[in-house]
């Protein structure tokens, strides 16, 4: 095919050719929406580096919860600030717990969003590290348990879905023995596989008070180096009963997320992470680009990499854009 025989832009010409041949879509479909729930009554305060997104009681939640349904968009993904913390995060697996309660009420109000909960310890743990830690060390195997713990918690006040992003080694297998042991066998895990120790998690740092108080997490999660690791490691939750896999965060991870779908032709989920939302945010709201077009674009070029599943800030946004 060569010009002047090949002329691409014959379907260029204009709007509706461009339509009938654009190779990728996007939908509400695609989108889950984050939620930082907080304790107390009427409390709802904006995060200063992700505008638009705030910390919020449970009764704001599930006003969130709500809009988020009459969106269309299908799932939200809940994140807890405890009322106080300990070396242990017992929070996190404490059956009135603050993420505990907030399934109980969304899936009371709005019994037919899907409810998907973070599972790990940082936003419960004193340290900040998603893991037991002994004279300085993060442990792996007894952190095990207590990830299986809180799955099983979660999973008692009526999540739809359980998504581990601790990146202990055993973990899915670990969360999926104590779901089946307790007859929850239905309850879907997605995986954060390919997890990066990235430098975009900042503004979550802050929406989940998580920031590890020594140290950092180079330890546990993905040297963003390495993507035969990230292969190795969605193979291993694969092999140990994940439902969905996930690559964190997603534009710096484009070719992880091509990557994998290509190699295992499972469901894939991306975060479109908190850094990643908030330079669009800065840089719109100075001006030097258009929030919609771009942010439209990252979700589409996310999309067409490979995943079936987004989680974003932008959901909301993209709904009514879309």
């Amino acid at each position: 095919m060569n010009f002047p025989d090949y002329r691409p832009r014959r379907l260029r010409a204009n709007e509706n050719l461009r339509r009938m041949i654009r190779e990728t879509s996007l939908s509400v479909d695609d989108f889950i929406y984050p939620l930082f729930v907080a304790p107390g009554e009427g409390f709802k305060k904006e995060i200063s580096s992700m505008p638009g997104n705030y910390q919020m009681s449970v009764e704001f939640i599930v006003e969130e919860a709500k809009e988020v349904r009459d969106l269309g968009i299908p799932a939200v993904i809940l994140f807890g600030i405890p009322e106080s913390k300990d070396e242990a995060g017992s929070g996190a697996y404490d059956d009135d717990g603050i993420v505990q309660q907030a399934i109980r009420a969304i899936k009371k109000e709005v019994p037919n969003l899907i409810v998907v909960t973070d599972v790990c310890l940082c936003e419960f743990t004193s340290h900040g590290h998603c893991g037991i830690v002994r004279e300085g060390e993060i442990l792996n195997d007894i952190t095990l348990e207590l990830l299986a713990k809180m799955a099983v918690s979660h999973a008692d006040a009526g999540a739809d879905m359980v998504a581990p992003s601790d990146m202990m080694d055993g973990r899915v297998s670990a969360i999926r023995a104590g779901l089946d042991a307790n007859r929850y066998d239905n309850i879907p895990i997605m995986a954060y596989s390919a997890k990066q120790a990235s430098a975009f998690y900042g503004p979550f740092r802050e929406a989940a008070e998580s920031t590890p108080q020594f140290g950092d997490r180079k330890s546990y999660q993905m040297d963003a180096a390495n993507s035969l690791e990230a292969l190795r490691e969605t193979a291993l939750d694969i092999e140990e009963g994940a439902d969905i896999v996930m690559v964190k965060p997603a534009l710096s991870c484009l070719d992880l997320i091509y990557m994998i779908k290509k190699e295992f032709g499972y469901p894939t989920a991306a975060y479109n992470v908190s850094g990643e939302f908030s330079m669009v945010k800065a840089a719109a709201e100075k001006g030097w680009i258009d929030e919609k077009k771009v942010a439209l674009e990252i979700l589409t070029g996310i999309k067409r990499a490979g995943a079936d599943i987004i989680i974003t800030y932008h959901a909301k946004d993209a709904a009514n854009w879309l």
